[in-house]
């Protein structure tokens, strides 16, 4: 089963890390992704861009909407993700245990939705 570990923490925490400490955090995730990946487990993930480059779209009745920046608005903000294969929930959670976005943030585990009748 497909598991989406969804990183949220607050942006602005990074930026006010010692450069030391920012250094850690990264070889952490690099290290935690090296891992998923001799697992079998790593599917995909990415760093996503600043909150501030999103943009919204809405359709209410008749009127499409498109907004600048996230939908809500939060202290956290979702800052990257990781797909994973994992034969359970238990085994996800496991995973996102280990995760270094838990360290400053959360992360939430979503299973994917898979659509046997998509090409």
């Amino acid at each position: 089963m497909k598991y989406m570990l969804l990183i949220y923490d607050q942006e602005s925490f990074y930026d006010t890390l010692p450069e030391k400490q920012a250094v850690e955090v990264m070889s952490a995730f690099g290290s935690f992704t090296e891992a998923l990946k001799k697992s079998g487990a790593y599917i995909d993930g990415q760093r996503l861009s600043p909150v501030a480059t999103a943009t919204t779209v809405r359709k209410r009745a008749k009127d499409l909407q498109v907004a600048d920046g996230p939908f809500a608005e939060t202290k956290e903000q979702l800052g990257g993700f990781y797909m994973i294969e994992a034969p359970d929930l238990d085994a996800a959670l496991k995973w996102a245990k280990q995760c270094p976005g838990a360290w400053y943030g959360s992360v939430e585990v979503r299973p994917v939705m898979e659509n046997p009748n998509a090409p």
